[in-house]
């Protein structure tokens, strides 16, 4: 008897949290919900298929040649080549500069730095900085990385392709910080206590114990940051990003980094569809299906390395 009525006040309970009539409203929410969602599935389906139906002839007609071409006045003959190369090694200077600046604050701010007033007034400017939009990291960039240190080393150009890397780490370092602060404070705490009860340093815990629990969400975060700088346009129209043909002449490898025209892959597309001639709005969608597969391939890589730390830790 004594289960029966526990069961039947169990039954009564749920009925009423749940309530005894249908919820009209919450349908109603919920219906809003889903066709928001199949609108903006909607729309993405048809910019998809919109860029391939132009995109992809060229690409079959082209095939490598489209990638190693140089930019040219001529629709034929233009190709990505200069602006996937400037995009790649922007995405080196933003790997060698973000990435190890990015986790190091992170790991201060989560390991080292007391709860103070201070530490949450930085670590609140670092969330809201990952809010300005990438126009105004290009205004940053031109007033230093152009302008200032153009007057302090006399090799560096006004408009150089080391510039545009600098600007775009400055871009995703606030992201990588965020990531990388929310990758350590999942790291359970016991793992932090255990280490310690066996005598382990500060240093051995974050190095043996808390980096290593934390890799998976710390490279997913770092890669797509990665990912987000390489589709950046505004801040390389600033910094100096050339649009149409450039020519980089003969000069040494430092040289074209510090002081020879450059371009990327997103202000090649932007210059290719103002262009009114409709091949170069076919080579700007051919552009964007590599870059989207760049990209797809960047987040697959990421997907596959948190895989791996995970099964790994």
């Amino acid at each position: 008897m004594g289960v029966v009525a526990s069961d039947a006040t169990t039954s009564a309970v749920l009925a009423g949290l749940r309530g005894r009539g249908r919820d009209v409203r919450g349908m109603i929410f919920a219906g809003l919900l889903l066709a928001s969602l199949l609108a903006s599935l909607g729309i993405l389906v048809i910019l998809l298929w919109d860029v391939a139906r132009r995109g992809v002839p060229v690409l079959l007609d082209r095939g490598a040649s489209f990638l190693t071409s140089p930019n040219s006045t001529i629709a034929t003959r233009a190709g990505i080549g200069q602006a996937l190369a400037g995009s790649l090694v922007m995405m080196a200077i933003v790997a060698v500069v973000a990435f190890p600046i990015g986790v190091g604050a992170a790991v201060y701010l989560e390991e080292y730095a007391r709860d103070s007033r201070l530490t949450r007034f930085i670590a609140a400017n670092i969330r809201n900085l990952a809010g300005v939009p990438s126009i105004v990291y290009g205004i940053l960039g031109l007033v230093i990385f152009v302008e200032a240190m153009s007057k302090i080393v006399t090799m560096w150009s006004t408009g150089s392709l080391l510039s545009g890397g600098l600007t775009l780490a400055v871009l995703v370092l606030p992201i990588v910080i965020i990531t990388t602060s929310e990758a350590l404070r999942a790291v359970p705490q016991g793992i932090r206590e255990a280490a310690y009860g066996v005598g382990a340093t500060r240093w051995e815990v974050i190095r043996s114990h808390v980096l290593p629990s934390a890799a998976p969400g710390i490279v997913t975060g770092t890669v797509i940051s990665l990912a987000r700088a390489f589709g950046e346009t505004a801040p390389l129209l600033l910094v100096g990003a050339a649009r149409g043909f450039i020519s980089t002449g003969n000069g040494s490898t430092v040289e074209k980094l510090l002081d020879s025209p450059w371009t990327a892959v997103p202000v090649t597309i932007l210059d290719w569809m103002t262009r009114p001639q409709v091949e170069f709005r076919d080579l700007a969608s051919a552009a964007i299906v590599v870059m989207m597969v760049i990209l797809l391939a960047v987040n697959g890589f990421a997907i596959w390395l948190r895989n791996r730390y995970e099964q790994k830790w």
